[in-house]
């Protein structure tokens, strides 16, 4: 392995294609990196140093993912979407590698999520003979007790 010595320790990580897991994995020519201030903590470093970090993916346009997950990726994150882009942003710590790892593992698990496979269809079912009996001996238990409390006439 080669170590590049302009890059900062763990740079490879948040450099590399980005793993989603369910076996798909989005190549970094696709992963779009925008920097800015952050409002949050940073004391003297605050003003002058770019840590907020928005990473998008064209969905759309995505070459990590198949025609199916595809579609299914873009019907379930709708509304998160702009024109087919998926943004999320980061500015909790005060590094920008720090914030940088975290809208990685934030993209993918939003990924993850929207790729996983439809849950089964619910069988209908009707209650047991006997949880019907039970609910209806409680309902007549009920009534009566209400009607005992009725008028002292």
């Amino acid at each position: 392995m080669d170590e590049r010595p302009d890059l900062p320790s763990g740079a490879d990580e948040v450099n590399g294609p980005l793993g989603v897991g369910r076996g798909v994995s989005i190549p970094a020519r696709d992963l779009a990196w925008r920097f800015s201030r952050s409002s949050g903590p940073g004391g003297q470093g605050v003003n002058t140093t770019d840590s907020r970090i928005e990473l998008s993916v064209d969905l759309r346009r995505c070459a990590g993912l198949t025609p199916q997950q595809r579609g299914r990726v873009l019907e379930r994150l709708a509304p998160r979407l702009a024109d087919g882009v998926l943004t999320v942003a980061a500015s909790e710590f005060r590094s920008q590698l720090r914030n940088r790892k975290a809208a990685r593992d934030r993209l993918a698990a939003l990924l993850d999520e929207a790729l996983a496979p439809p849950p089964p269809k619910r069988r209908p079912t009707k209650p047991s003979k006997g949880a019907v009996a039970r609910r209806l001996d409680d309902k007549a238990r009920r009534a009566k007790l209400k009607k005992l409390r009725g008028s002292w006439d």
